[in-house]
Order: C-alpha cells, then structure tokens, then sequence
C-alpha cells in the first residue's frame, strides 16, 4: 500500500510534535511514525520523569535539611518507599503523555502509524518502509521527510560492564529499591542530577569523573559542585578511568579504575553509567537515500537543518546539536517552515540557556569566560557569592555564585553562568541581558528578595564592592 504525505515524520518527541503541529497549521497533510512509546524521550524517559524524582529527593532532603538551617524547625526524613515513588512517577509520565502528545495528535488530526520506519527508494526518490506492529507493510511517499528519533544512552567499551550489568539515566528510575550504593560514571548533567538525586533519597553515592565536574561550564561551577556534593556525602573521585568491571557471586559490583595516584577498587550495588548519548540512526538505511552521518552517527545537517539529501530534514538530539527538549521543538517548528514555506531561517544558539537541575542548580547561557578569552575577546568579569544575595541569605543557603562575563572595551555581557536555586530562572533571564551593557542591567529594575536580584547586584559589582551596598541599593 503507497500513501502520501506533504511531511513524513519519523519520531514522537519534542521535535517531531513541534513539526507536526506547524505542518498541519500551515494546511500540510502528516503522518509521524513512531516503533515505542509515543512521546519520546522527555516525557517517557527523560526529563519528565528525572525531575519529578529530582524534586521527591529534594523534598525528603529538606526534611532532613532544615532543622540545621532554620532554628525552630524540628523534621525528620523516613526511609523511602521506591515502588511507590516509582509508581508516582509513573502515573505523572502516563498523565502527561496522555494529555500532551496522545490528545495533542488527535486534536490537530495528523495520521500516526505505530511500526519500524526505514529507507528506501533512490537519494532521488526516497520513500519509507514502514513495517508496523501487526507485521503489515505500506510504503509512505512525502515531498519532505523529517528524522526525528533521538538519542540513547552510551556506554563505552569497559572490560567485563556488559556482563555485569550496569543502569542508564532510564533504567535508573525504574528501580523498586532505593540502592545502599551507587558508582556513577561521568560529570556532565545526566551524572550530576541522578547522582544526588539517589544520595537524597538514602544511596551512598560515588562518581567517578574523568576531569571535573560539570566540565564544559566555569571552572568555578566545578568547584562550587564539588563542595555541596562532599557536604551531602557524594564522593567525587577526579580522573578516574574505569577499566574492568565485575559482578560478585553475591550481587556486588566491583570497579577497577585507573586514577591519580595508581589503580583502585570501588564497590557498589549498581554502577550507573552517565557518559552521554548517541543519535538513534542506525536503523533507518539513511545511507540508501544519500544522507551523511557524523562519526555518532548523527544525521549531518545544514544551519537550516537539512540533510544531505534535500527532501530529508532532521531535528533534535539526533542532529548532535544540543540535547536540550526546547532545542529540539525550536528545530522541529523550523523545519516545518523551512521545508514547507520555504523560510530559509537558520538555528542560532547564540542565545541558547542550559540548565541542570542539581540543589542548587547550575545555569548558563552565552559565553563562559575561556569562551571569550578564546575568541580574542577582551575579557572582565565578576563572580558574585550569593553570601551578597539578600534572597540567598533568608533561605538560609549561600552556596553557590552568580557570575557575569564581559566585552571589557564595550561592557556588553557576553555570558552569565550561576550556581544557585533557581538558577534555570536566572539564566532565562539572562537571555534578554545579552548585548546589554553593565550600566543598563546595574540601573533597571529588580524586586527586592528575589533571586534575580542576584544579576543587579553582580553588574554593580563591576563598579561596587557588594559589601558596601545597602538593600536594595
């Protein structure tokens, strides 16, 4: 059977439904493909589900928090019930998986087939075979395709780890037992969140780095990390080379790893492997129909995000472009129109925030300080402790900074990173505070006690020492 589509969409995600919805707006007719679970990876297995955990581990923390903080104030914290916090989850996932992605489909009326896409055809005359759940075939013709799968964990090669066994950032939230200990392997978001979420929920937790933490942001975001992580009892063990893995008659994982000073064992319950992604390609004959792939296997694409075929378009985690679910609804929407209306608009993340949701947090958006200094830029900048922010100080946690990067001939910020609650805020704002000069971000508005205050008071500080400031002032 042959069907036709202006847009054929293979994916759920992100991505794939910011392109489905800006086709189907535009009057283009689209069908989207998907073999698993509808949604993608953030609602089903990613962010949804991490930061729901994230946030129970941060309320049982605060229990066990805040009678050191706050005089008074008497909590205590029980041990967790993880089936039903994991059931939770569950709930919460199926709810907005429902409401989002399976009502949003039907609402806009785009065609959805549940099966195995793949190319096939000629790079002149690309089609999809799409074998679905019942075994049936049909082939689906489009002017325009979009690949829209995805990214999975990674594990690298390390003697013995398959045999053993390890968890993902995926499989970690499907465990029914909260574990006496966890090794976590890596530094980067995904390590940084499940390891402090499992300390906070009662795991004695260790990660192995190979460099530092949070290695592409500020040297300061390491440091300041790595503090609130050892006042938790996370164990963070720097240039660390796992090497050899192994599971004991008992259950036990033994990890070998090569480190500053020679050779060691770490013992665990689980060794949670957190050391990035890879695009979803491999299945999709891309090759048959003339599209490029990267040494990942990333799909190669334009700023426009076309692929090398020009009918084949692709968005999101499977690009290799930042693995952020906003990142991949701005491609989607754009592919849409690129593709269908012919826009030629392209991709910029000049502007683009991060944020890992650690407590406190980390955010970011623009030019970290070797960024700028690598670019031949002439450099200042001032790193505000929060001990000077007056929100910092009736929450009665300091930990953490506010730091702003500049052009030091024009005083234009270029970069603001942050460690801090309600760092994700912070750097949303600081999107609209890129190109502004430090005189304008000292002298606009900003309510008293809030966070935010932070950026007033840290572009002050390029003139003023923040001691010597009043509230408010």
């Amino acid at each position: 059977m042959l069907t036709k589509f202006d847009l054929a969409i293979v994916g759920s995600g992100g991505g794939a439904f910011a392109a489905a919805i800006r086709a189907t707006t535009l009057g283009k007719s689209v069908v989207m493909i998907e073999r698993g679970t509808l949604g993608g990876t953030c609602v089903n297995t990613g962010c949804v589900p991490s930061k729901a955990l994230i946030a129970a581990a941060n309320a049982r923390h605060v229990a066990e928090d805040a009678s050191e903080r706050f005089p008074g104030i008497v909590t205590k914290a029980n041990p967790v019930d993880m089936a039903a916090l994991i059931g939770g989850k569950q709930a919460l996932v199926e709810s907005l998986r429902g409401e989002k992605y399976v009502d949003v489909a039907d609402s806009y009326g785009w065609q959805v087939r549940r099966g195995d896409a793949a190319f096939v055809g000629t790079p002149d005359a690309p089609v999809l075979e799409v074998i679905g759940i019942d075994g049936s075939v049909e082939i689906v013709e489009a002017e325009h395709y979009l690949v829209a799968t995805g990214s999975r964990p990674w594990a690298p090669t390390i003697d013995g780890l398959d045999e053993a066994g390890y968890l993902t950032s995926a499989t970690s939230m499907e465990l029914t037992k909260v574990p006496e200990s966890l090794l976590v392997l890596g530094g980067g978001y995904v390590a940084l969140e499940q390891a402090q979420l499992f300390a906070r929920l009662g795991a004695n937790v260790t990660m192995l780095v190979r460099s530092r933490l949070a290695s592409k942001e500020e040297p300061d975001v390491s440091k300041a990390l790595e503090e609130v992580f050892a006042d938790e009892g996370i164990r963070v063990i720097r240039h660390a080379v796992p090497t050899r893995v192994a599971r004991e008659v008992g259950g036990e994982i033994v990890l070998s790893a090569d480190v500053a000073s020679g050779t060691r064992e770490f013992r665990a319950d689980h060794v949670l492997v957190a050391l990035g992604r890879r695009p979803v390609t491999d299945r999709l004959n891309l090759l048959a129909v003339g599209v490029k792939t990267g040494d990942a296997g990333e799909v190669v694409v334009t700023d426009q995000l076309r692929s090398s075929n020009p009918r084949i378009w692709a968005a999101g985690d499977v690009t290799g472009h930042p693995e952020f679910v906003y990142v991949a609804a701005h491609h989607g929407t754009l592919v849409a129109e690129n593709a269908l209306s012919h826009t030629e608009r392209a991709v910029d993340y000049a502007r683009l925030p991060r944020v890992t949701f650690t407590s406190p947090a980390i955010g970011a958006v623009g030019m970290t300080e070797k960024d700028v200094i690598a670019a031949g830029i002439p450099c200042d900048c001032r790193v505000l402790p929060l001990h000077h922010v007056p929100r910092a100080l009736v929450n009665r946690d300091t930990r953490g900074f506010i730091k702003i990067v500049v052009n030091a001939d024009t005083s234009e910020i270029l970069g603001l990173t942050a460690v801090a609650q309600d760092a994700g805020e912070l750097a949303a704002a600081g999107v609209h505070l890129l190109g502004k000069t430090i005189a304008e971000v000292a002298d606009t508005w900003a309510p008293y006690l809030t966070m935010a205050e932070g950026i007033r008071i840290a572009a002050k500080a390029f003139t003023t020492d923040p001691s010597q400031l009043s509230c408010c002032a």
